[in-house]
C-alpha cells in the first residue's frame, strides 16, 4: 500500500512544481496549486513512510521520479530544452537510487 502512496505523492509533488513554473509566468492563481499540491505530496509521502518504507528509498524515488517527470514535461508544456546531457544526468539518477535500494 506504501507504493501507492508514494505514487501519489511524486504526481501532486510533480503537479505543485509545474504549477510553480506556471505561476511565474501567469495567474498567480496557479500559487493555490503550488500550496495545496506541496502540502498534499508530503502528506502523502509521510503516509508511505508511515506504512513502512523506508526513508532512504521512500526520498530517493520520490526526488529522482519528480526531477525525471518534471524535466519531461517542462519539455512539452513550457518548450524547455531537454538536451542529452539532461537525460544522462537523469538515467544516472535512476542507477543511483536503484543502488540504494539494493
Amino acid at each position: 500500500m506504501y507504493w501507492v502512496f508514494l505514487v501519489l505523492a511524486i504526481l501532486v509533488e510533480v503537479m505543485a512544481t509545474l504549477s510553480l513554473r506556471a505561476a511565474t509566468t501567469g495567474s498567480k492563481a496557479w500559487y493555490v496549486l503550488v500550496v495545496g499540491g506541496y502540502l498534499a505530496a508530503f502528506t502523502l509521502l509521510s503516509m508511505a513512510l508511515a506504512r513502512g518504507l523506508g526513508i532512504g528509498i521512500a526520498y530517493g524515488i520520490w526526488a529522482a521520479a519528480g526531477v525525471a517527470l518534471t524535466a519531461v514535461a517542462g519539455k512539452f508544456l513550457f518548450k524547455e530544452p531537454f538536451t542529452r546531457v539532461m537525460a544522462a544526468g537523469i538515467a544516472l539518477i535512476i542507477v543511483g537510487v536503484l543502488l540504494i535500494e539494493l
